[in-house]
């Protein structure tokens, strides 16, 4: 294996850049409620003289003397909205009209799925490029050297989206923020990823992950970001299905022709491949001590792996069970999204660090959502242990935009700021007939019964099936030679399960409102197909790919069907 590096160049800058930022972040924590007045100010100053600040008064609003005032004036002329409130907006927009939702144009447009069907388009401005992906960033990055020092001793694999997908009518990019701001980081950054970002535009994803890995298995990586678990998963059947050819590839700096990688791409990877018999040789020498080679066996020097932990991302963590290096940091990736990063994890905790100085947040609480004349909470009124829905308000043009997310609020403070933690997507409340069935309610009955019935499942989703007004439930059990009858019973206990812990379940249950579940067992690799087919269809970026395990998507449950014994 290679030998480590001198970090000494990148925690020297990322502690000078990323140091300051969080110096700031710190200062602006302290005191959230008059962050959140200069933020909400600084944001409608920025967009007053657009279409949608003259159309709501920004001018107006700013007027105000106190942040009483001004969060009062904001509500009242602006009212929370959805996604499809702003499409007509976003159109106008990528026509290339300027000075609409904020003054100038979009940098570029993150897509990601919709409500309707149809993409979300989210501008992403100049200044929010700047600021949360650039400023922030860095403090990102300097974290890391806080929470292990020798972080960047190593190689990075990081997995991101496809920076440009295509362009809209006025030339403006659409895509992967994370992929766009990758390909721009700094240049002793860049040095440190096992690839180029030009792998990110390999469409086919088996080639894509084949070459991610093919290039960060032959490194001594201490450092691997990936958004969803679900991709380290993938990432590992990847590895076990091309081992050897990983070997090959190694032993005489190649790329294998089995996979489909367009010729232009192939050319740029192949610049940064070289015979490495050596590392090919150690390669093979784990595989023949180890049968299964996991990453803490080609990466043992790893020191953080990044990803979601939180949400219905949960079910893939046993996956990477004893899969990674005793003493390395998991972290959870923090709570964001296209339309909003959020904040930051900072420690060894899931709980996210909001940013107060650089977004304006405004949350409902849970189980008051759906109520038009609930009270809307201001960031210093969060109470740890409460359940809330957030709005957001933000320099890309969002304005008191409901990110139908449940998350709860968290301590120890940061400063005077409370943490958050995502809970659950708001749609991954499932209700057929007023049962109202939380996804985690769903995760941890299927989790009980794993442990009581000594069965093991692979992956598991559930659909409401509105006609026949039951659940369908879909296991694809580690030991395919499940019987129905055993795969009925284990559904049984699911049931049994839910209803000890949602009394509305249990009530529809017993009245036949809701009837008997639907057992369905799924084949090998059940998940991964049905995620390819759903990408394929509806060109979603893979590395953001995060599908509740409940939901309410015939679409989603027919497709699933395919994948039945």
């Amino acid at each position: 294996m290679e030998k480590l590096h001198s970090a000494f160049v990148p925690n020297l800058l990322l502690t000078m850049a990323g140091g300051i930022q969080y110096l700031r972040l710190k200062c602006k924590s302290k005191n959230p409620r008059r962050s959140q007045y200069h933020t909400l100010r600084q944001i409608l100053e920025y967009a007053k003289d657009s279409e949608f600040g003259r159309a709501h008064d920004f001018a107006k609003i700013l007027e105000a003397q106190t942040p009483e005032d001004l969060f009062a004036r904001y509500q009242t002329a602006v009212k929370s909205a959805e996604y499809e409130d702003y499409r007509p907006y976003v159109n106008k927009m990528k026509a290339g009209a300027s000075d609409v939702l904020f003054q100038g144009r979009p940098m570029l447009y993150a897509t990601t799925s919709g409500a309707t069907g149809e993409p979300k388009w989210i501008p992403i401005s100049e200044k929010y490029l700047s600021d949360i992906y650039g400023k922030l960033n860095k403090v990102w990055l300097f974290n890391f050297i806080k929470n292990r020092p020798r972080v960047y001793k190593g190689k990075i694999v990081s997995v991101v989206g496809k920076q440009i997908e295509g362009y809209t009518e006025d030339g403006t990019i659409y895509g992967s923020v994370s992929g766009f701001t990758q390909s721009r980081c700094p240049s002793f950054v860049k040095k440190l990823y096992a690839s180029p970002s030009e792998i990110f535009n390999i469409e086919d994803y088996t080639a894509r992950n084949y070459a991610i890995m093919r290039m960060g298995i032959e490194r001594n990586v201490t450092l691997v970001v990936a958004a969803n678990p679900s991709t380290m998963v993938e990432m590992q059947h990847n590895v076990d299905h091309w081992y050897d050819d990983f070997c090959d590839d190694i032993e005489h700096g190649t790329l294998s022709s089995k996979v489909q990688i367009p010729d232009n791409i192939r050319r740029v990877l192949q610049t940064y491949l070289h015979p490495n018999p050596e590392r090919a040789n150690e390669l093979r020498e784990l595989k023949r001590k180890h049968g299964q080679v996991l990453p803490k066996h080609f990466w043992p020097n790893l020191q953080i792996l990044t990803t979601w932990k939180c949400g219905n991302t949960r079910i893939y963590l046993d996956k990477l069970e004893g899969a990674y290096p005793q003493g390395m940091l998991h972290q959870e990736f923090a709570y964001f999204s296209s339309e909003c990063r959020a904040g930051l994890v900072l420690d060894d905790s899931n709980e996210t660090v909001l940013f107060p100085h650089m977004h304006y947040y405004e949350f409902r609480k849970a189980d008051e959502f759906a109520d038009p004349d609930a009270r809307f909470y201001q960031l210093d009124e969060l109470v740890p242990g409460e359940q809330y829905c957030p709005f957001v308000t933000t320099f890309s043009g969002l304005y008191r935009y409901n990110m139908n997310d449940i998350i709860e609020a968290s301590a120890p403070l940061f400063g005077k700021t409370p943490r958050v933690h995502m809970v659950a997507k708001v749609n991954g409340i499932v209700t057929i007939t007023g049962e109202k069935l939380y996804e985690g309610q769903f995760i941890d009955a299927v989790n009980k019964a794993q442990a009581q019935t000594g069965k093991t499942l692979n992956y598991y989703c559930g659909y409401a099936n509105l006609e026949e007004s039951r659940y369908d439930w879909f296991f694809e059990f580690a030991d395919q030679q499940t019987t129905q009858e055993e795969a009925d019973q284990f559904g049984e206990l699911v049931d049994q399960l839910i209803m000890q812990t949602n009394i509305e379940y249990e009530a529809k249950r017993k009245s036949f409102r809701l009837h008997e579940q639907k057992v369905y067992r799924l084949s090998e690799h059940s998940f991964d197909r049905w995620k390819q087919g759903i990408i394929n269809q509806t060109h979603q970026d893979a590395s953001r790919f995060k599908p509740n395990v409940l939901a309410q998507k015939d679409a989603y449950r027919l497709e699933m069907m395919h994948y039945v014994i």
